[in-house]
């Protein structure tokens, strides 16, 4: 590998972390927003995420220089072209939760309600999985890679209680209605998230073993283990 492509490939890796951790900062942030029921740090959130998207751009560009300047190949072609799906998950991750971040002002306005949802535990899942599947890409790590991947379905279970909460809710009280919609609004975007880090975990495993999990997680681990024991 010559000492161009070495420099460049790097200064990717540190630009997809600075992205990275801008976005995992604005996450964070937007579950902080709610928990406090604050709309000047929800706004913060909604600022910040135009930074995200020029990051994001920047971030493509690079990708796009180094495929035309360098032409890599192998393991060096895979890494580029995930850094270019991670670049995009990490970025949609970012509006999301700048989505989350603009229900706090319509939760205020309406009476509250009890939560539908484990907000804890589904907040604190979803950062999780953030945490580690960027974890798992600056490591090559399959083994966090899959851990992200069989966390999602905890994050799907909290999200399809909400749905069922919610109608219980409504039908008790139809005024609560509007507030309900809202949580409900945040905890799909939570699930969203959660499916977008598993998709980040997918991608490391491309990346590291040249196999595409997306479709069958569980023949990919199986493979691994298989291609770890030998």
């Amino acid at each position: 590998m010559n000492s161009h492509l070495v420099r460049d490939l790097e200064a990717l890796k540190k630009r997809l972390l600075t992205l990275a951790m801008r976005v995992e900062e604005n996450m964070l942030k937007s579950v902080r927003s709610l928990r406090a029921m604050s709309e000047n740090m929800a706004d913060e959130v909604v600022v910040s995420d135009k930074l995200i998207d020029s990051l994001e751009v920047d971030i493509e560009e690079d990708c796009m220089k180094i495929l035309a300047l360098h032409q890599p190949v192998a393991s060096d072609l895979r890494f580029v072209i995930t850094v270019l799906k991670i670049n995009g998950e990490l970025e949609h991750i970012g509006d999301v939760a700048a989505n989350i971040a603009k229900r706090v002002g319509y939760i205020r306005a309406e009476d509250k309600v009890e939560i539908p949802f484990d907000f804890e535990t589904m907040t604190t899942r979803t950062v999780y999985m953030l945490k580690t599947a960027i974890d798992a890409f600056l490591r090559q790590d399959s083994a966090l890679a899959l851990g992200v991947c069989s966390d999602d379905e905890i994050v799907d279970m909290a999200n399809r209680e909400c749905y069922s909460k919610v109608r219980e809710i409504i039908s008790k009280n139809p005024k609560s209605a509007m507030c309900c919609i809202n949580w409900l609004l945040v905890s799909k975007s939570l699930e969203r998230i959660a499916d977008m880090c598993t998709n980040i975990a997918e991608d490391v495993i491309y990346m590291r073993h040249s196999i595409i999990a997306r479709h069958n997680i569980k023949a990919a681990s199986e493979q691994i283990r298989g291609e770890s024991e030998e």
